[in-house]
């Protein structure tokens, strides 16, 4: 065990110890300029996926609002509350600038990955596909790259299917025993008990789950937090100050100044909104859209609102009241939150943050399964290995939510998220020609004046992509025109 742990520790110091996070600003910075800040040119478009007309004309498929959602749900966890705590106690006020920062370059990295994801999705039966990074490396870099594949599979089953979960299962149930009194036993129980119910219905209920459960909670909070912004909006300008101060060392708050702040900005933004990470193309390629890049942009939104939304709305909160205290020790995280929240709005409000952990972290549970049971069918088509797979991640919710050390068992998560970065980041570098077509192709078709473009798979013949997979929004497209 004493080998295992040094031998993580020094994956974990390869990767997010001193490559990682460079590696993925730069990509975020190459991919913006390379794409001409294509995250701004159809910001715009993003907020379409919220209407009616973006999802699936099929009711028996994954809409693009609710791949959207199980993705917001997934990177909308812990991060949004503790990690922007520990990210301003740490770095200062000015690391919630260079979390912004993160987010914007990381839309751009987003929208690439994800229409990767989308352009080689395999069809499944009448109604589901799959994809993501694994599928892409295999039928876009070909199958001598399989070995890839495996390796980013076995990451990905390891750091979100076991790690993330027991993780969240000890969120929940910590909060729950702090606020409420309840005994981890029995939130563990009922945690494992309606995770089960809903893994075990497969995508489409995890789906279904996610268009309830995502916008009850994202849009709860940021009501508790724009009351808070609503009560001390005279105090704004300053906190907007003091955030841009901060961030530039003009106003050192912390030790390490601007060094810090940029240090704990990136690091904990891109933890949360998991841009470049590989994790959410795999729920991406779930959707039926007409155009790869449609997805992408729909994805590249989420990233928007997990980070320029959601973590701001925390931010506000801590920097808005006197409970947080530059360069003081002996309180942060979610702690830090809860206090906050309980300084502005009453004792009530802690009670109102525990649910809102509570749908947070269960959202992150379902959409860390779904990652798990993806990367398994990578590496084996058994069908008995999704029931082993589903007991297992129930039984290790459970076993996160009622022993807090059990959590320490899972040391290698880290690291390896660390390493599915890292070849998810090879892949989308071999693979970015590919993603340049695609948004060539979307640019131009939008320039003849078609509002919603629609990938057309004999323009890709010399791509190993799944006709199937786009036989039907090209047929809805021809049907659309022929009624016109």
């Amino acid at each position: 065990m004493g080998f295992l742990e040094q031998l993580f520790g020094l994956i974990g110091d390869l990767t997010w110890g001193w490559s990682l996070i460079p590696i993925l600003v730069v990509f975020g910075v190459f991919i913006t300029l390379a794409t001409g800040f294509v995250q701004f040119e159809f910001f715009g478009r993003m907020f379409r996926v919220l209407k009616n007309d973006n999802n699936s004309a099929d009711p028996n498929k994954i809409s693009a609002r609710e791949a959207l959602l199980v993705s917001v749900g997934g990177r909308v966890g812990g991060g949004n509350i503790a990690g922007v705590a520990v990210a301003i106690t740490l770095g200062g006020p000015g690391a919630v600038f260079w979390m912004w920062a993160t987010a914007l370059l990381g839309m751009a990295t987003s929208l690439v990955e994800c229409s990767l994801a989308q352009l080689y999705k395999r069809k499944v039966g009448e109604n589901d596909y799959r994809g993501g990074p694994a599928r892409a490396i295999i039928h876009g870099l070909g199958k001598e790259y399989k070995w890839l594949a495996v390796v980013y599979a076995i990451c990905l089953i390891a750091a979100f299917g076991f790690g993330f979960n027991a993780f969240q299962g000890n969120t929940v149930a910590g909060a729950v025993e702090d606020s409420l009194g309840i005994d981890r036993l029995w939130t563990g129980l009922l945690l494992a008990a309606i995770a089960g119910v809903i893994i075990f219905g497969g995508i489409h209920r995890i789906a279904k789950t996610a268009d309830v459960v995502v916008p009850v909670m994202a849009v709860g909070y940021m009501l508790m937090a724009l009351i808070v912004i609503v009560l001390n909006i005279t105090e704004i300008p300053a906190v907007i100050s003091s955030i841009v101060q901060n961030a530039f060392g003009f106003q050192e708050v912390v030790g390490g100044g601007m060094g810090a702040a940029i240090a704990q900005g990136l690091r904990r933004g891109l933890f949360s909104n998991e841009a470049g990470l590989g994790s959410a193309p795999n729920v991406a390629a779930t959707a039926e859209v007409r155009h790869p890049i449609s997805q992408g942009i729909t994805q590249a939104f989420s990233v928007f609102i997990d980070t320029i939304v959601i973590c701001s709305c925390t931010a506000f909160v801590i920097l808005l009241g006197d409970v947080y205290v530059p360069g003081a020790e002996g309180i942060d995280g979610v702690a830090l939150t809860q206090q906050s929240m309980v300084f502005h709005l009453g004792e009530w409000a802690q009670y109102f943050l525990t649910f809102a952990i509570l749908l947070f972290a269960f959202s992150s549970i379902i959409y860390n399964y779904y990652l798990g049971e993806n990367a398994l069918t990578v590496l084996t088509g058994h069908p008995m290995s999704l029931t082993v797979l589903r007991a297992a991640i129930i039984g290790v919710v459970f076993l996160g939510a009622v022993a807090p050390a059990a959590t320490s068992v899972f040391f290698f998560s880290d690291p390896m998220m660390g390493v599915l970065a890292l070849v998810n980041l090879l892949a989308i570098m071999m693979l970015f020609p590919t993603a340049m077509r695609l948004l060539r192709d979307f640019r131009t078709q939008l320039k003849a004046g078609i509002a919603r473009p629609v990938l057309n798979p004999d323009d890709y013949a010399d791509l190993d992509i799944d006709r199937e997979a786009w036989k039907a929004p090209v047929e809805t497209a021809a049907a659309k025109v022929a009624a016109q």
